[in-house]
């Protein structure tokens, strides 16, 4: 059984190929720059040329392709999108208009001289990631499964904050199944609110490789896989509750968790966090006294405690589980941080946590997976994340 799985970030896309012959540790990984840096540095490449760009595709993860897109236009030259590719940088098409971005039909991409740089916006690129493996010999034909995680707001109402509206999916999904994996969906279980996991379906069906026909496709939210990911290092699984903390390049979320499931979880964005306010989230998270207004009014996405009983973080030979790009913001920390490196890798956490997900939705596939991720407990549950 083969599965491939990649984590679209902000900084990196993070791939990694299940194959069960092989263990975790042995399982071919890429970390290569993710999409919307891709992005960002052929517009800056454009911008430097005087080069006029059309974007088209699907609305993919925004942050620093939006600022070339920004930069590029601040240049004077002309930025082309189509409503689809122009949702990438705002859902709110007016607002995408108002930075200049010029909205363009389909029929007239087509329309466009030839010295028009036309860029595809899409945030699974498979032909581009088969092509990287395949210089290494490795074909993923024969794939059972496809599994991708991105980071979505949400397509939130106009007038209503982004931030409000994403915290609020969090709280309607913990409440419907309290488990990290009821943050991912197959393709055609997606929400239509979520936009970006939509357009990932998207663009899998409509720029479907040969080779991916019949291809079952899993997508989920990046912060919940790279958390369920972390807690398969040895240490982690052993205990019983746990604070654990995603520092991403853009946000940082920590999930509290205990017997009952999600116990706590907070959302900030990591640039506005130094060590201190991070600890004080960290402590009064743990100790259930965190109030969603004191993150949101900070900028944050907001903060939900479902379990009041407070976890102590001096007991036991660590006290938060860390993980993330930006983990290095808790090296110094007082809250004595664990770094999880489930098998060997804390880079593709998030890669382990949509395998686990996966085995939850594809139960076909399932006793597979965990008999390779449990160490051949092969009908046993994912710490963490019971179905029951």
């Amino acid at each position: 059984m083969r599965i491939l799985a990649v984590d679209v970030g902000t900084g990196t896309q993070d791939i990694f190929l299940f194959d069960s012959r092989f263990s975790l540790e042995n399982g071919f990984k890429l970390v290569v720059p993710s999409p919307t840096m891709i992005v960002h540095h052929r517009l800056r490449e454009a911008t430097r040329r005087g080069k006029v760009v059309v974007l088209t595709g699907v609305t993919m993860g925004g942050g620093p392709s939006t600022w070339a897109a920004e930069e590029h236009l601040r240049a004077g030259l002309e930025l082309f999108a189509t409503p689809d590719a122009a949702r990438s940088f705002n859902d709110d098409i007016d607002a995408v208009q108002s930075m200049g971005v010029r909205l363009i039909s389909e029929e007239d991409v087509i329309r466009l001289p030839d010295s028009v740089l036309k860029l595809e916006l899409k945030d699974f690129d498979f032909e581009a990631i088969a092509s990287a493996f395949g210089q290494f010999g490795v074909d993923l034909q024969g794939l059972d499964a496809i599994a991708v995680a991105v980071f979505d707001h949400g397509n939130s109402p106009p007038g209503y904050s982004d931030r409000q509206f994403r915290f609020d999916y969090l709280d309607q999904r913990i409440r419907q199944q309290n488990r990290l994996s009821a943050f991912a969906y197959l393709d055609q279980d997606i929400p239509p609110i979520m936009t970006r996991l939509q357009a990932v379906a998207e663009s899998f069906r409509q720029n479907a490789h040969p080779t991916l026909e019949n291809i079952p496709l899993v997508v989920m939210d990046t912060a919940p896989a790279a958390i369920l990911g972390a807690t398969f290092d040895p240490k982690v699984r052993n205990r019983q509750r746990l604070l654990v903390v995603n520092l991403g390049n853009f946000h940082t979320l920590a999930f509290r968790l205990g017997p009952s499931g999600i116990e706590a979880v907070f959302e900030h964005h990591t640039g506005l966090l130094e060590l201190p306010e991070l600890e004080r989230l960290l402590c009064k998270i743990s100790d259930s006294s965190l109030k969603h207004e004191e993150v949101f009014d900070h900028h944050g996405h907001g903060a939900l405690v479902y379990d009041v009983n407070p976890l102590p973080l001096n007991e036991g030979d660590f006290g938060v589980v860390v993980t993330g790009p930006q983990r290095n913001l808790m090296r110094s920390s007082s809250l004595r941080p664990y770094f999880a490196v489930p098998f060997g890798d804390m880079m593709v956490a998030g890669c382990f946590g949509l395998l686990a997900a996966t085995a939850e939705l594809l139960p076909e596939l399932g006793d597979m997976i965990r008999k390779s991720m449990l160490g051949g407990e092969e009908n046993s549950h994912f710490p963490w994340d019971n179905a029951e």
